[in-house]
């Protein structure tokens, strides 16, 4: 599976080009540590000459000296590279985290339904810790270690022509033979890579629906489909693993073939009174230390494969483009927003139209009662009105503007929408109501609780606005956690609020505590109010039944309740009945 050196290239160039400062550091050190290696093994050379000759033996102590001062500061400047190329590795990796997962933020619903977050978050983290060693050590050790191999084979030529012939023959047969096998493990990587994401979906759907599984006895089921990727998984990590190991061996048989060549030299070279003993051991430590580029080439190679099926997957992620296209940037109107469908019609992917030729208005300031059994479109609304999906033809507008002309940032920041299902982050209460927003004073906190009723449990905080919450709620009841999404809300001051079935977990008593905060919510604001309960659409000035990705009713709430016919009154009698019932 070969890959463009383009890809590599403009990965590279994105995410170090910002560290070029350090990337340039590490290049200098990694010289002069190659420099040190080059130099260190001569001091020997001439100790053991000075050692074995017959002349004055005064220098020993100062060639000893000179060869420890130098090791030590060669391992000082190993010791700084290694630091550097970690902080490089790491910046990197998480520019590159933090641009996926702005990315997968940006894609449209339609993607989100077919990759579960667990996939998704192996594809964010798992994927581009693969590629960490790829941008810290991959580039700089490929060129230091063949920097490192040109240099010792020179050093080698220099010293005795003979060895530095043969040693070069034997270098070039090792590299074109461990570059063969480079990218044999590429795809089983990336298939291994691939069958992780699809087990921490599993995992992460079925440890959130962990209280449904026990209850309805899917255990062994859970358990079985678990067995079964997992084994999926390690079929296919040991198939690349071994043959990731073929580039990684080939190293051992050459260095086997290479010590025999240098000592079968050695010994021809030295009985014909060619070289010294101290010569002799410095084409022994040179061929010894010849491994050591060859290694780190065949270590840097083995981990490429596993970076390329990383490159792969994230170059492919990457391409994936969301079918939301952002608007130009019409600015949509403060206060309260004028609704307009006109002739919208809309249908999940392939499947039949969820709405069809839907058209309504709502004037600034009016209150929408949408009513309709499960699945009759009412939430699709809502996401049209949010642009998480485009509509399949129609218009919509919001005050007036089209919103395939408004930036998605501005339609979300004049839209709140509070639903049954209150998410909750472990975080304090401050950054749970502003989202995270620092921005939004204290104060300002601190009197939107009071307007929603909030004053009361406010007050019992421990640590007040800097408490912490507990992650979904917990040590919340429901009602106070409908009050914080109503909070959140409200600081945000949007024109247009949509309370989906936000109240249709609560019991009577809780419902009519949070009665005030809605009214207060909805003051001065368009509001669309899906609800199963009609008790929670009485404050509506109209109403809009939906029946099948149709419109059955719309009109005005009194005069629709007064006339018998209607099905709104219908619904009203019914409603009665079952509870008089």
């Amino acid at each position: 599976m070969r890959i463009p050196l383009k890809d590599y290239r403009d990965l590279l160039w994105r995410y170090l080009s910002p560290q070029r400062i350090r990337v340039l550091l590490l290049v200098l050190l990694l010289c002069a540590e190659i420099t040190l290696q080059l130099i260190n093994p001569q001091f020997l050379r001439m100790f053991i000459d000075t050692v074995t000759s017959s002349g004055p033996q005064s220098s020993l102590l100062g060639v000893a000296i000179l060869f420890i001062v130098v090791a030590i500061f060669q391992q000082l400047i190993t010791i700084a590279a290694t630091y550097i190329s970690e902080v490089v590795g790491w910046r990197a990796t998480n520019a590159l985290r933090a641009d996926l997962a702005l990315h997968l933020v940006k894609m449209d619903m339609s993607f989100h339904k077919v990759h579960t977050p667990g996939e998704l978050i192996e594809r964010v983290d798992g994927d581009v810790t693969n590629l960490a060693n790829f941008f810290s050590q991959f580039v700089i050790k490929i060129l230091g270690g063949l920097l490192l191999l040109i240099g010792i084979l020179v050093v080698l030529w220099y010293t005795e022509w003979h060895v530095g012939l043969v040693l070069s023959l034997f270098a070039c047969v090792a590299l074109v033979a461990i570059n063969s096998a480079r990218s044999i493990a590429v795809k089983p990587w990336k298939t291994f890579r691939q069958l992780s994401a699809e087990l921490f979906g599993f995992l992460e759907e079925r440890l959130r629906g962990t209280e449904d599984i026990r209850s309805s006895g899917a255990q062994p089921y859970i358990m079985r489909r678990l067995l079964m990727l997992t084994r999926k998984r390690f079929i296919y990590g040991r198939q690349a693993r071994i043959l990731s190991s073929i580039p990684w061996s080939l190293p051992a048989l050459f260095f086997a073939i290479g010590y025999i060549i240098a000592f079968s030299l050695i010994a021809w070279l030295y009985s014909s009174k060619g070289i010294s003993i101290g010569v002799a051991f410095l084409i022994y430590y040179y061929t010894q230390q010849l491994s050591q580029p060859i290694m780190m080439i065949s270590t840097q190679l083995e981990d490429f494969q596993k970076a390329s099926a990383g490159v792969v997957r994230v170059n492919e992620l990457m391409a994936l483009r969301s079918q939301l296209k952002d608007g130009s940037g019409a600015v949509l109107p403060a206060g309260a927003l004028s609704v307009d469908f006109e002739q919208v019609s809309f249908g999940y992917e392939d499947e039949e139209l969820v709405l069809d030729d839907i058209s309504l208005q709502i004037q600034p300031g009016e209150v929408l009662g949408l009513l309709g059994r499960t699945g009759s479109g009412k939430t699709t609304i809502t996401r049209l009105l949010f642009r998480l999906y485009e509509p399949a033809s129609g218009s919509i507008k919001l005050g007036g503007v089209d919103l395939a002309q408004a930036r998605l940032a501005d339609i979300r920041q004049h839209i709140g929408i509070v639903t049954q299902d209150v998410q909750l982050f472990y975080a304090t209460v401050r950054d749970n109501l502003t989202l995270f927003d620092s921005s939004i004073a204290d104060q300002k906190i601190q009197q939107a609780l009071q307007d929603l009723g909030l004053t009361d449990w406010y007050d019992k905080l421990e640590n007040g606005l800097d408490t912490m919450l507990a992650a979904n709620g917990g040590g919340l009841s429901a009602g106070e956690a409908q009050l914080l999404a109503f909070t959140r809300v409200f600081l945000r001051d949007p024109g247009l609020i949509i309370l989906d079935e936000a109240s249709s977990r609560l019991d009577p008593v809780t419902e009519q505590l949070i009665e005030k905060a809605i009214s207060r919510l909805l003051a001065g604001r368009t509001a669309i109010i899906i609800a199963h309960r009609l008790g929670t659409v009485k404050r509506a000035d109209t109403i809009l039944i939906m029946e099948a990705g149709h419109i059955a009713e719309y009109g005005d709430r009194k005069i629709l309740q007064e006339d018998t016919r209607s099905r709104f009154a219908q619904l009203l009698l019914t409603a009665q009945e079952e509870v008089h019932a």
